[in-house]
């Protein structure tokens, strides 16, 4: 049974030629075939039509089309532009200047490494449209990844897993909250002993958070019992608690903001072993050219930001 299933690109291309040359040797040179091949192709459309397109009068005078031919013309145009339009897109995305970027991340990440990323990603490819999934559960960013739901993930000491892609973009060290008039605060050393966060009143996040877990972990590693008083989801607000004088919080330097003036900035003492940031994405799994012009620029942010 006839169908324009049947048809291809060519055959639909040979038409519009020879319909706008007006014989089937000039459509010929214009594509470049010999005018046997051209007479095949418009030969496989009429099979695929079930009924001639042209009407071939003998002599000089040019093909004319059909009825039909008329209607599969407009038909192969519409088809052959969009071909092109398709081909533009192809080419732009595999230039990396368009496409759709999904990214997974989490609160600290969000705040302080992507509004330098997105914007640098703006300026230089601002048709690629960059979508950002916020969760504090590190498990999910990495369920996200292996179920393609997004394509990278900034995460947190994730651990080498070969359906995993890791790139470690850098360290990011422990650091202790004190409000600005504390007496710890105004002490020249600027360190906080596991004796005095013992005996101080902490301000943290809910314990089912993976990232609250890594600090429990490695307070407790360095002998600091953590007493917990306080408990909020957003890192600004542990920091406002601070700095109100509710108490005193453990957090990842790229957590904070430094530049306030109500808080205090001390180092722990034994130091707690820094948690390493990385970008990951599915082990096998081609990514638009634009996720490499991402990693590419979280590198550079990350290193004006975290140490090596």
């Amino acid at each position: 049974m006839a169908s324009m299933r049947d048809a291809d690109p060519k055959h639909l291309a040979a038409l519009v030629a020879v319909a706008e040359y007006g014989t089937f040797a000039a459509a010929a040179d214009a594509l470049g075939f010999t005018q046997s091949a051209v007479s095949q192709q418009i030969a496989q459309l009429e099979r695929a039509c079930g009924t001639p397109v042209f009407d071939r009068p003998k002599g000089p005078r040019p093909a004319e089309l059909t009825q039909i031919g008329l209607a599969v013309l407009d038909y192969a145009r519409r088809s052959l532009d969009r071909i092109d339009q398709m081909d533009d897109r192809l080419r732009s995305m595999q230039r990396g200047i368009t496409g759709r970027l999904t990214v997974g991340t989490f609160q600290s990440a969000s705040a302080e490494l992507l509004p330098n990323i997105v914007a640098q990603m703006r300026r230089e490819v601002p048709e690629v449209d960059v979508r950002l999934d916020e969760t504090d559960d590190l498990d999910e960013l990495v369920r996200d990844i292996l179920q393609d739901e997004t394509d990278l993930a900034f995460t947190v000491d994730i651990a080498d897993d070969p359906r995993l892609e890791i790139e470690v973009l850098g360290r990011d060290r422990f650091v202790v909250l004190a409000p600005a008039d504390d007496v710890m605060a105004t002490r020249s050393d600027a360190v906080a002993t596991a004796e005095e966060l013992n005996r101080s009143t902490l301000i943290g996040q809910p314990d089912n958070l993976t990232g609250q877990r890594m600090i429990d972990e490695r307070l407790i590693g360095a002998g600091i019992r953590p007493d917990f008083a306080f408990r909020f989801q957003n890192n600004a607000a542990v920091q406002s608690m601070v700095r109100s004088g509710m108490g005193m919080a453990v957090m990842p330097s790229l957590a904070i903001d430094a530049n306030d003036p109500g808080i205090r900035v001390l180092e722990i003492e034994p130091q707690l072993a820094p948690r390493v940031i990385q970008l990951i994405r599915r082990t096998g799994r081609t990514l638009l050219p634009a996720a490499h012009q991402f990693a590419a620029i979280a590198h550079a942010s990350s290193a004006h930001l975290l140490a090596t």
